[in-house]
């Protein structure tokens, strides 16, 4: 009897042993999924503010007096530059003299000619002098404002190129302006990318994006794609973007860094489980199971990648199986027992699901 209860315990442990590796090898198979989807993109970008001009000197002479300083506000027609007007002024006395004379001998010659003492080419010669003289006196003023520098729009200046008493020469550099109410930020997009925007892109519709400046912050505001340039580059195959951005807080400056985060429809994208995958020597596979239950391990190409997904662009069909738990107890040719699940259930329970 003490025989037959061993006997009994050993074959119940045997089938409880054979009944666990059974269920320890029986693993959870599905299918990629196909569908559009939508995925998150990040690009470098330049930010730029939306004028940013150089402001030169447009006359010579002695800079003599600074109103601004580096860095500060300036609000449109705000002085910031004066170079030495002494002979600006000069030359406005000059030309105003010559035009009080011009236009005494034109008076007296129209009063001449008024009483056929002169004859009208004598009155039409003194009209062109007096006009010659009244635009060498608009010259002479244009000469003269050019010496008091104001700034062309609302922004902030940059660092002075030139100090208190320089000796200026027309054309030379005093400092740069900014305009930071708005900034411009460019990035490339890829070809392929690039026509799956656009054919997904409604028409007259502007496509948010967000900001991530260097510090890793999220920019407060987001921006909106308003232009694509013209052309691609032939030599990285990428085309340019430019989002605009609004800067309420200035805290946007211009030459800065960062990354556009903007998001790209796929359209009939395969979509399988990260778990689902695994890496050898920096390239990632799965295990196809085929016709007769064998894995069989097989390389893929990922087009895209966010949470617990993967989208793949080459290696699988919407229509292949692939081993979706217990990749690390399969090896290559192992004839498998599995249960198949849906792709449409097994997608849902993912942390991240794929709208």
């Amino acid at each position: 009897m003490f025989m037959g209860l061993c006997a009994l315990i050993g074959f119940t442990s045997c089938g409880s042993k054979h009944d666990e590796k059974e269920a320890e090898t029986r693993f959870l198979v599905t299918s990629p999924l196909k569908k559009d989807t939508l995925v998150t993109r990040q690009y470098v970008c330049q930010i730029r503010a939306i004028q940013h001009i150089e402001v030169r000197a447009l006359e010579k002479g002695y800079l003599q007096q600074i109103f601004v300083d580096e860095g500060k506000y300036v609000k449109k027609g705000q002085r910031m530059f004066q170079i030495m007007p002494l002979l600006y002024n000069a030359e406005l006395q000059k030309a105003q003299a010559e035009a009080n004379f011009a236009e005494i001998e034109f008076l007296n010659t129209k009063a001449l000619a008024d009483s056929n003492v002169v004859s009208k080419n004598e009155l039409a010669l003194a009209k062109a002098k007096f006009d010659e003289a009244k635009a060498m006196l608009s010259l002479a003023q244009v000469h003269l404002g050019f010496t008091d520098i104001r700034a062309p729009f609302d922004g902030i200046m940059d660092r002075f190129q030139v100090r208190l008493g320089s000796l200026l020469n027309e054309g030379d550099l005093l400092t740069t302006l900014s305009d930071n109410s708005q900034m411009w930020v460019y990035f490339n997009v890829p070809e392929a990318e690039y026509l799956s925007y656009t054919a997904a892109a409604k028409r007259d519709s502007l496509t948010k994006v967000k900001l991530l400046m260097a510090n890793n912050q999220m920019f407060d505001y987001p921006g909106v794609v308003k232009t694509i340039e013209a052309d691609f580059n032939n030599e990285t195959g990428n085309i340019a973007f430019r989002a605009t951005f609004p800067n309420p807080k200035a805290l946007l400056r211009h030459g800065e860094t960062g990354s556009i985060e903007m998001t790209i429809p796929l359209m009939q994208a395969l979509i399988i489980p990260q778990k689902a995958t695994f890496e050898v020597l920096e390239k990632k596979y799965v295990f196809m199971v085929d016709k007769d239950n064998v894995a069989h391990q097989k390389e893929i190409i990922i087009a895209a990648e966010m949470p617990d997904i993967y989208v793949i662009k080459g290696g699988l069909s919407a229509e292949d199986k692939i081993v979706f738990e217990g990749i690390r107890k399969v090896k290559d040719g192992d004839k498998i027992e599995f249960e198949y699940k849906d792709p449409k259930e097994v997608i849902p329970h993912l942390k991240v699901y794929v709208e």
